[in-house]
């Protein structure tokens, strides 16, 4: 990751800095597909298929919606694309050549003020998909944009993209059992939330997708936020979901105290010179996860910072997680 990147995220993680990054160049509203080239500073988005997730009002909704604010990022030949003003849920579906029935669902990070789709979904999508599974990246709406509930919103969304894929799982060529998520930071965050919420009504049903279960197969959590409620002297989370919320709901949604035994299995990747989300988030989940007797794999490597993604050097240890995280999802339900 860049430092424009981590110097925005940081300011994201708190309350009192909620936009930053004022020489990013503007882009049109949405992005025109692209051809998979392999250029950073051309992303292969909007992807060729995108689906509202949502039929009609979406929970939270007020009378007047975010507008969009895409931007590109970073020094010339290693830009990356941030979306922002977020006013519907988007699924963006990325087919694998051959695929073997095994689905992932990708929640990109960005401290809840942006979504990273393309360091944390369009290049998951494309790595992933060459292993046969088929990759969905969700633009989930941003807590600070407007919402009634500005706390649910995310996990709404997830929720619903999870019924969504699995009520159409035969036009995806998806097995609905073997559909699992994987998570970054922020995102990270909302797929914790998701693996200890799935069986919370956190919206009213809108369609018979919602009957479904929004229980992921298995999830992968890297360098996620698993509490909003501090767990180091120096963290400072809790103003990620808005400003403001009580005690209780940083509870609520603070997912490392709420593991039980019918948690899914996760899998963790966490650097611990990370001076973003402190390697305390992951080292609690593991905790937990053993009390708890969920199951769990945690990859804790020396070096590596922050939203890495995918991209670590090849002569760091760290950067041989996604092969590893393949290796773990094909024994744990994907």
């Amino acid at each position: 990751m860049d430092f424009d990147r981590r110097a925005l995220l940081g300011a994201g993680l708190t309350s009192s800095l909620l936009a930053a990054g004022s020489a990013s160049a503007q882009l049109p509203q949405r992005l025109a597909p692209t051809p998979a080239t392999g250029d950073p500073d051309a992303p292969a988005w909007p992807s060729r298929e995108v689906y509202r997730i949502w039929p009609g009002h979406q929970p939270g909704e007020t009378s007047i919606l975010p507008k969009a604010n895409d931007t590109m990022n970073g020094q010339k030949g290693a830009r990356e694309l941030w979306v922002r003003g977020v006013s519907h849920a988007e699924l963006h579906v990325f087919r694998p050549a051959r695929p073997d029935g095994s689905a992932l669902l990708s929640l990109p990070g960005g401290g809840y003020s942006f979504v990273s789709v393309q360091n944390e979904g369009i290049d998951v999508a494309q790595h992933f998909n060459g292993l046969g599974m088929t990759v969905f990246v969700l633009v989930y709406r941003l807590p600070r944009e407007g919402w009634s509930e500005p706390h649910l919103v995310a996990v709404q969304d997830a929720q619903r993209a999870m019924r969504f894929i699995r009520a159409r799982a035969a036009q995806f060529r998806i097995d609905a059992d073997r559909l699992g998520v994987v998570g970054f930071s922020a995102g990270g965050h909302l797929a914790a939330d998701l693996v200890t919420s799935f069986g919370q009504s956190l919206y009213a049903p809108v369609d018979e997708a919602d009957r479904l279960s929004a229980r992921p197969a298995f999830a992968g959590l890297v360098y996620p936020v698993t509490s909003l409620k501090p767990l180091t002297e120096d963290q400072r989370l809790s103003g990620m979901l808005g400003a403001g919320l009580s005690d209780t709901i940083l509870e609520a949604r603070s997912p490392v105290r709420h593991i039980t035994g019918q948690t899914p299995p996760t899998f963790l990747v966490q650097a611990l010179d990370d001076p973003i989300v402190a390697p305390e988030n992951s080292l609690a989940w593991i905790a937990a996860c053993r009390a708890n007797k969920a199951s769990v794999e945690a990859h804790i490597i020396a070096v590596g910072g922050h939203g890495f993604g995918l991209h670590l050097p090849k002569d760091l240890p760290g950067s041989m997680w996604p092969d590893l995280f393949a290796r773990w999802l094909r024994k744990n339900g994907g």
